[in-house]
């Protein structure tokens, strides 16, 4: 079993969903987590409480990944409160479902800011510390969409696929300085973000995965916690598909 004993790792976007699965999954690793949110604080504190409840050690900060400002002293909070930073998570992510063509320009630019530009503040923010130190690894959340595109999400995929190119670029950048950066690629997960679907809909799409279900946040928490460890330590500028044979 891989093993984050003595890490510091910070989880953008952890008050739900993905994020908390990968929060609690590197928290069982023993990794100590720094949960982020923008304003979902409610949900924060409701991870912050399962990883204490399963034993783990965590700590909470707010703030928004596509202001560059904040990324900045979310970084210099961790380092000043726990002397490192070991791991960085980019899960922060929006969707919204519907015709390009439909949706208003200030839906589009938030999609652009809080997906793509909030990875690449996060990243920029980190690397500094992390190249100083000679070690780290970031994990970036993409989506099979960034990967093969989706009807009515082309902007949701675009972003997915920018961070897709993002991480494979960046690896090869950072590789010199012992920082690995890999991409995990959900395939449907059971999360909040896809509530919106009807029963028949969640039943047409299980029809449509191999594996006949749709993914837990679980995990993709698993296959984070192995990229983030020793164990992996040979595998950089990947992306990981995690979506039961789907695409």
């Amino acid at each position: 079993m891989s093993s984050l004993k003595g890490k510091v790792a910070i989880v953008t976007g952890a008050s739900s969903g993905i994020g908390r699965g990968i929060a609690l999954e590197l928290s069982k690793k023993g990794a100590t987590v720094v949960i982020n949110y923008k304003s979902n604080k409610s949900g924060a504190e409701k991870t912050l409480e399962l990883l204490k409840e399963a034993g783990g050690y965590g700590h909470i900060i707010k703030a928004d990944v596509s202001i560059y400002d904040e990324c900045k002293t979310l970084v210099q909070e961790v380092i000043n409160s726990f002397g490192k930073i070991n791991i960085l998570i980019n899960n922060a992510g929006i969707s919204k479902v519907g015709l390009f063509m439909d949706m208003r320009i200030e839906e589009i630019y938030e999609l652009i800011d809080t997906n793509m530009k909030g990875t690449l503040n996060m990243s920029h923010a980190v690397l500094p510390h992390m190249t100083e130190r000679k070690q780290g690894s970031i994990v970036n959340i993409s989506s099979i969409w960034g990967v093969q595109g989706a009807s009515c999400e082309a902007v949701y995929s675009s972003t997915k696929g920018a961070i897709n190119s993002f991480t494979k670029a960046l690896a090869k950048e950072m590789a010199p300085s012992n920082i690995r950066i890999n991409g995990v690629a959900p395939g449907v997960i059971d999360t909040e973000m896809n509530s919106w679907m009807s029963k028949e809909d969640i039943e047409s799409l299980e029809m449509e995965i191999p594996i006949g279900r749709f993914g837990k946040v679980q995990e993709i928490g698993e296959v984070v916690s192995y990229l983030c460890s020793d164990e992996s330590s040979y595998l950089t500028g990947q992306i990981i598909t995690v979506d039961g044979g789907f695409i």
